[in-house]
This record gives structure tokens, sequence and C-alpha cells, in this order.
């Protein structure tokens, strides 16, 4: 990894951290699976966010919304 992707991991994890106390509240999370080369970032909703049937407004409305605005470089985010 270089030291671009690592900075870019970086900023996605600290604006995911901003995010999770209200998923953890919830009893799910989120987890970086990865970035890929076109900055599409690649996500696992776990714990009781797999299931929610609210997860895709939490996904656009929450954590796309939140990475996008912290780093600016990042096209898209999708859970897998």
């Amino acid at each position: 990894m270089t030291a671009t992707e690592t900075d870019i991991l970086s900023r996605v994890e600290a604006s995911l951290d901003t995010m999770r106390p209200y998923l953890v509240h919830d009893g799910g999370n989120v987890e970086v699976l990865e970035i890929t080369e076109d900055m599409e970032v690649r996500v696992r909703l776990v714990g009781a966010c797999s299931t929610c049937p609210t997860s895709f407004m939490t996904m656009k409305a929450g954590i796309e919304t939140a990475v996008k605005q912290s780093v600016p470089e990042i096209r898209s985010v999708v859970a897998v």
C-alpha cells in the first residue's frame, strides 16, 4: 500500500469513526473491505446493520455522505 493509499484509508476510517457510535448503539458496525483503484470504498455492514431494513438509507444518507464529504477523492461507497 502506498503512502497515498494509506492516507486515504486513514481518512475514510476517521470519517467512519464519526458514524460508528450510532451504528454500535443499534447493535451494528461497518468495516472497510477495500478501496478500489477507481476510488470506490467497499464496506461490510455487520451485526444488526447487516439485516436492518433501513440499511440502504444508512449507507447512502449516512455513511456514503460522511465519507465523501471527508474524503472528496472517493467516488462512491458500496456495501458488499
